[in-house]
């Protein structure tokens, strides 16, 4: 079977432009202050599946040198332009492109390896759009994944839909078609936030729009970012929505989707606005932004007080309960669980945060030859350019991804001594002879090579396909003996992740994205729900 590799040359699973959408795809990069985030920007547009026409980087007026990291890369070309914010910095940057559609990244951001190729295709069967999206993932200042967002899909009337709320809300999963942008002028270089929100307006009042599940972008989350100056993104948006009553006398469902999408936005930047407050109050920090507090409110005065005065409410609630003998089961006294998915129909599931919490820690061990099972997807999103050939192993033949086929367990015909790291994540537990699947492991890893294994602690057994198979849960001391058999003691360190309301919203289905950060990251070794190793193997002398 073929391998996928990243160096120079194509992989035999890339594509060119030719094999999806016919069309080339320019990428403009958007830059001011933020070079530190950009030669990750300008790497995951390189390393996409489908090869873009070109890569721009538009410098804003910057002040920390982005030409230094933009000149490291061959072929990508920089635009420099004073100050003018970033609506005019795209606008350069399509107005100087060749394609026939465009992807917008900004510096701090990264694109998934498929992101065009999952676009393109939306094209290939929807070219009468105006662009088509995908969703994304959110991740830290330092690129650890924090969450994903759920894929929003666009209704028969895309413009009464984005009247309504922003189905996109991260602009790199969008693709453009730049013929349209030269129609209606690309973005209004007058907004200094909002105004990508503004342009799908414009847009979707004369042309369709596309949209799909896929992953298609990364957002960076960090100090910096735009979208935490509330008063003036509140204050821009409602000027947008404003923009728009011109357009609606003669529909009345996109009078009422106007009226909708108003007080959404009042109460979603509203809401952020108070946990913003709440945060730095509760912290004790010394500068809480009464000021933009104050604004919020002038701007949206009903929607505030509704959601200031539930937030008080609920706070009280809590501390009541606290002082509460007896305990109120609620929804958790039943018999069956909430969902019997692990969450995936809810959102992500809680595993999921420990184990790429794990992985993102050990992300420096994913490189050279890299081996992953079922698939590569966490191999491409932790190793990046730093693996050179990616192998996935699966225990049937019929998995399309797979380049070696076999059991752990029975794995004498699988390569030794080839692979310099090994991601096993939740695999471990469906095999019954775990010994000899370690051995076959600590045989395939070079001299110095990296095991990294997470294994189910306290989980639910799935309902479908790996039920029958399911064979074991491990403590963290089980880990640790099994792969101190094959790997020195002191090259093997065992985690334990999760705390019991972690493992109960676990068990139960319920996603990350109901419950705090606070109460996730709570790790309690007496409770381990997910357990994960890393383990060296020594190197010949």
């Amino acid at each position: 079977m073929n391998s996928f590799s990243l160096g120079e040359h194509a992989s035999p699973q890339e594509q060119s432009v030719e094999d999806v959408g016919g069309r080339p795809v320019s990428i403009v990069i958007t830059t001011y202050n933020h070079a530190r985030f950009l030669a990750e920007a300008i790497e995951s547009a390189l390393r996409q599946t489908v090869t873009p026409a070109e890569v721009l980087v538009v410098d804003d007026g910057s002040t920390d040198d982005p030409a230094s990291v933009a000149s490291r890369y061959p072929g990508v070309r920089l635009i420099r332009q004073p100050n003018q914010g970033l609506a005019a910095a795209r606008n350069t940057g399509w107005r100087a492109a060749s394609g026939y559609y465009v992807v917008f990244l900004d510096a701090d951001d990264r694109l998934m390896p498929e992101a065009l190729a999952s676009n393109l295709q939306r094209f290939a069967k929807r070219p009468d759009c105006a662009f088509v999206y995908g969703s994304f993932h959110r991740i830290d200042a330092g690129g650890r994944l924090l969450n994903s967002a759920e894929p929003q899909s666009v209704g028969e009337d895309a413009y009464e839909s984005f009247l309504k709320t922003n189905l996109v809300t991260m602009h790199a999963a969008v693709m453009y078609r730049r013929d349209c942008l030269e129609e209606v002028g690309g973005f209004d270089a007058r907004l200094r936030c909002c105004e990508d929100h503004e342009l799908y307006l414009r847009l979707t009042r004369g042309y369709g729009v596309a949209a799909g599940v896929e992953r298609i972008a990364e957002y960076r989350h960090h100090d910096s970012n735009m979208s935490r100056n509330i008063p003036a993104m509140l204050g821009t948006m409602l000027e947008v929505m404003r923009r728009q009553s011109a357009y609606l006398n003669d529909n009345e469902q996109w009078r009422k989707a106007y009226k909708v999408g108003v007080q959404f936005w009042k109460s979603a930047y509203a809401a952020e606005q108070i946990r913003q407050t709440f945060s730095a109050r509760a912290s004790g920090l010394r500068q809480v932004p009464w000021r933009a507090t104050a604004k919020v409110f002038a701007l949206a005065p009903s929607a505030f007080f509704t959601i200031a005065s539930r937030r008080i409410l609920n706070a009280l609630r809590s501390r009541n309960a606290r002082v509460r003998k007896s305990v109120r089961f609620g929804d958790l006294r039943r018999l069956r669980p909430i969902s019997p998915h692990f969450g995936y129909d809810r959102g992500k599931p809680v595993d999921r945060r420990y184990i790429e919490d794990f992985l993102s820690r050990h992300a420096a061990d994913i490189k050279g030859r890299v081996l992953e099972v079922a698939d590569n997807t966490y191999t491409l999103q932790y190793g990046g350019a730093r693996v050179t050939h990616s192998d996935v192993l699966h225990v049937s033949p019929d998995n399309s991804r797979a380049t070696l086929v076999g059991d752990l367990a029975q794995g004498d015909h699988l390569p030794s001594g080839a692979f310099d790291c090994i991601v096993l994540t939740q695999t471990l537990h469906l095999i019954f002879r775990v010994h000899k699947a370690i051995a076959t492991l600590h045989r395939m890893l070079k001299p110095g090579g990296v095991l990294l294994i997470t294994v189910p602690g306290v989980s639910s057994i799935d309902r479908g396909e790996w039920g029958p198979s399911w064979y074991w849960s491990l403590s963290p001391a089980a880990v640790g003996r099994l792969l101190e058999e094959r790997f020195d003691n002191e090259r093997v360190s065992v985690t334990a992740y999760g705390n019991v309301l972690a493992a109960i919203s676990f068990l139960h289905g319920l996603a990350e994205h109901e419950l705090s950060p606070a109460e996730l990251d709570a790790h309690d070794p007496q409770y381990p729900m997910i357990v994960a190793a890393r383990a060296v193997k020594q190197c010949q002398t």
